[in-house]
Parts: structure tokens; sequence; C-alpha cells
């Protein structure tokens, strides 16, 4: 049974069983939508994801380039390894430090 989440994502072929999948269980997804390059991925079901962006330093009156890493949950229909680019999409707490879930791979 796959549900739709509202976002214009490919739904994953593989089924699985996990409650905390947008797609087969039913976590829901609310708020920010962050791409991201995967940077780890050793732990069983949580990836951790890099963000760059642009920051502007006013006194130099220029952009320095600046990053923040997120942890997501990685639910186990999606196929994912370091060096990947993911989308990531809020959803409420799952963990200490997990807010975000991976809802697909772009490359």
């Amino acid at each position: 049974m796959t549900r739709n989440i509202g976002l214009q994502v490919e739904i994953p072929k593989t089924e699985c069983d996990d409650t905390l999948c947008p797609f087969h269980g039913n976590l829901s997804i609310r708020g920010k939508l962050i791409q991201g390059k995967v940077v780890s991925a050793k732990a069983p079901k949580m990836v951790v994801i890099q963000q760059e962006f642009p920051k502007m330093v006013t006194k130099y009156k220029r952009y320095a380039r600046s990053q923040s890493k997120i942890h997501a949950h990685k639910t186990p229909c999606i196929d994912v390894k370091e060096g990947d680019i993911v989308i990531t999409a809020e959803c409420r707490p799952v963990s200490k430090s997990v807010s975000f879930v991976v809802v697909g791979v772009v490359s």
C-alpha cells in the first residue's frame, strides 16, 4: 500500500514495513524541503546530509561559503549511499537529533 505524500517525487518501487516511512508507513510530511549531499550513511536507519549555502559577510560586502549538517531518517525502500544528492522533508521529531526523512534521490 503506497500513499501520496503531496510532493513531486518518485514513489519507491520496493515495499517496506517501516512505520516511519512517508510512503508505506504513517509518518506525515510538513515544513521545509532540503536538498543536500549524503556525507555519512554508516548508521542502519540514518544518514547525515551536508547542505551548502552562501552567507553574506557584511564587513567585506561579499558572500562566504557556509555549510550545515542535518540528520535524516533513511527508510529501507530508498537506497541511499555516501555521495548521493538527496531530497529530505521535515517531519515530526523521530529521535533527539532527527527531524527529517529522506524522500528521494536526485543523483
